[in-house]
């Protein structure tokens, strides 16, 4: 149901106040919620004096904002402008966060839902009881006005003067209504959002992506039947193209898994340790928030469902009993550790001699230790590599192979499966659509031929990736700040990115080895100077992978230089040394691929001046680098 309640306004002034009411308790979820009974109350009266001159609008209650999991207050369609009205039912001020709510539909609308792509879009935050101020009517590029700021007696006065001044082309309401909805949520707004009992089909593209993942749910939720039913255990391989939601899928079939009742756990265990602790926080923030309890009560719950996997190895080399959980998901399998890697570390850091598995091995025997079923789901990604010692598939086949050969396999044809007799086809497995970034599909393309040596490739492309994805360059790091905070609306987040071994970015401010903490960073309001929108820390490849920002500075060092091809350094000591060796190359260009990828609407590229008194900082590493960019097309920012 996209909205409560929708009627022309002539209908809704018409209309007691009391049946108003009562439609909406029908479809309220709670209909004894005293306190939204009492606001919808005051609401009603509100707008039943405000638009009395408006009775050819259509007026909206509690439109749904699928994305957000969240509904917006009102929604007045009048004259070719959507106006989205969110009350702060006596309210005496009009707070930063309400301000960014609204703004946030506002864009949620404007970026996601097709009927809103070229309207005209008002945020009003109603703050009942505050005083009246004067608002400065300010529109965006894209017909988003600023958020504007009224009390409950002068709501029909604003709107009026609104109308008068922008008018703008009328729309079909019913057109506009049914239009699709394509969201793009981030990470940690699926995250949140299925962990609140949310379907994928309520936070992805209604299209075919959305299709994409519910075939892939249903195969490994089949799967998952068939092998508890058959007393089997079995590995589920899912592949996709570059962004199209392997771990959104993964996390939507781990909250669909948990069935706490019959002890039949499921989790998700990540190898990348920022995006557990990040993931982790904000559903524990969130869940504390809503169901106003203790962060401390809901914490165990969280951390059992999101797991570091490093930390499930460690617990079960000690640990001789089956695991609780009998369903896992493990997100970019592809990346866990080889043999060599594995025992290196074991050895080094948890004191443990003659560890003798890869990751893959050691994970299945794990799971193995169940005397009747369980099913292990590989997540498996590309392109994404940037430590040494990352396996690759080929050692969960060989570990299925030579320890496991009864285990039963399924994968779609994507993956090569000459050497295992025991495998079942199911295409399903392929999720064969990008949700990648809602404003340009191109950007992967652009990147990958920018990092790939390939200029001319990459500046046309950029020629229509930047009409909607913008991307620019710049020498001055002041400047890339403003752009970035410039451009943010509503609770959009800006970062501040580099490589992790940037050093010589020290002298401009940027210090990549003074370590973050990334829940922070990436989850508190951005007045807090430890969030990544005080733009005072710096993040690195490491702390950002598999995660999310809105607009970000990304500042290039000399590490990674550019005179006709890429050179490959590494800062040690006090001087720049060549990398000679081909996967510690490919890492580094890696890094850069991920560092690049982390904005969903646009970036800015700084690259230093260099000092000409500062060998470590000779401008000629740089000046490169900065022409090179420019040779792929992407513009100077200026002011």
């Amino acid at each position: 149901m996209r909205a409560y309640y929708s009627e022309k306004v002539s209908k809704f002034l018409g209309t007691s106040e009391h049946e108003v009411l009562g439609q909406l308790l029908m479809n309220h979820c709670f209909p004894n919620d005293l306190e939204q009974k009492r606001a919808w109350a005051e609401q009603i009266h509100i707008l039943k004096q405000n638009l009395v001159n408006f009775p050819n609008a259509t007026l909206f209650f509690e439109f749904s904002i699928p994305r957000m999991g969240k509904r917006v207050d009102n929604i007045l369609l009048l004259n070719g402008i959507i106006y989205l009205l969110e009350f702060k039912i006596y309210a005496k001020s009009y707070e930063s966060s309400a301000i960014d709510q609204v703004v946030d539909y506002a864009l949620d609308l404007k970026n996601f839902h097709s009927g809103s792509h070229n309207k005209t879009i008002v945020p009003i935050l109603v703050s009942t009881k505050a005083k009246e101020v004067q608002n400065e009517v300010i529109f965006a590029d894209d017909k988003v006005s600023n958020c504007l700021k009224t009390n409950a007696n002068n709501l029909g006065k604003l709107i009026k003067n609104i109308d008068t001044k922008y008018r703008a082309e009328p729309f079909d309401v019913e057109d506009w209504l049914n239009s699709s909805y394509k969201p793009t949520p981030t990470i940690i707004e699926a995250a949140q959002a299925l962990y609140a009992n949310h379907s994928v089909e309520d936070i992805s593209r209604h299209g075919a992506e959305a299709i994409n993942l519910t075939l892939t749910k249903n195969t490994v939720e089949k799967i998952i039947k068939d092998s508890k039913n058959n007393k089997q255990k079995s590995i589920c391989l899912i592949t996709g193209v570059p962004g199209a939601g392997k771990t959104l899928a993964g996390l939507d079939i781990a909250t669909s898994s948990m069935n706490y009742d019959k002890d039949e756990q499921a989790c998700f265990l990540s190898g990348n340790g920022p995006l557990v602790k990040v993931l982790r926080e904000a559903l524990i923030r969130n869940k504390s928030q809503l169901g106003n309890i203790s962060k401390k009560k809901v914490e165990p719950q969280v951390c059992a469902f999101i797991q570091n996997i490093h930390h499930f190895r460690d617990e079960y080399v000690e640990d001789l009993n089956p695991p609780i959980e009998k369903v896992v998901i493990f997100d970019e399998a592809q990346r866990a550790w080889n043999k060599e890697q594995a025992s290196k570390f074991m050895n080094k850091k948890s004191k443990i001699k003659n560890f003798n598995y890869s990751e893959p091995e050691f994970l299945l025997g794990v799971m193995d230790r169940h005397p009747d079923w369980c099913v292990v789901i590989c997540l498996i990604g590309e392109g994404q590599e940037i430590n040494t010692g990352e396996a690759g598939l080929e050692a969960w086949f060989k570990a299925l192979k030579v320890k496991y050969p009864n285990w039963r396999i399924y994968c779609s044809h994507h993956i090569d499966y000459s050497s295992n007799t025991k495998v079942c086809i199911k295409n399903e497995l392929h999720l064969s659509v990008s949700l990648r970034s809602f404003k340009s599909a191109k950007l992967s393309n652009f990147i990958n031929n920018l990092i790939d040596n390939k200029p001319d490739e990459a500046r046309s492309i950029y020629r229509e990736l930047s009409k909607e994805y913008p991307i620019l360059v710049t020498r001055n790091l002041q400047q890339a700040k403003m752009w970035v905070r410039q451009n943010a609306r509503g609770s959009e987040r800006t970062g501040l990115l580099a490589h992790s071994n940037s050093i010589r970015l020290k002298p401009e401010g940027i210090f990549v080895k003074s370590e973050i903490d990334c829940r922070n960073w990436f989850l508190n309001r951005k007045e807090d100077v430890r969030s990544s929108c005080a733009l005072e820390d710096c993040a690195t490849e490491f702390d950002v992978q598999g995660l999310e920002l809105d607009w970000t500075v990304v500042a290039w060092d000399a590490n990674l230089r550019y005179n006709k091809c890429w050179e490959y350094l590494k800062f040690s000591g006090d001087k720049w040394k060549h990398i000679n060796n081909i996967d510690d190359k490919k890492y580094l260009l890696n890094s850069y691929r991920v560092l690049m990828t982390r904005a969903r609407q646009g970036m800015v590229i700084f690259v230093p001046y260099g000092n000409e008194r500062d060998e470590t900082r000779n401008p000629e590493f740089y000046d490169g680098i900065y022409k090179y960019l420019q040779e792929c097309g992407i513009k100077d920012l200026k002011f």
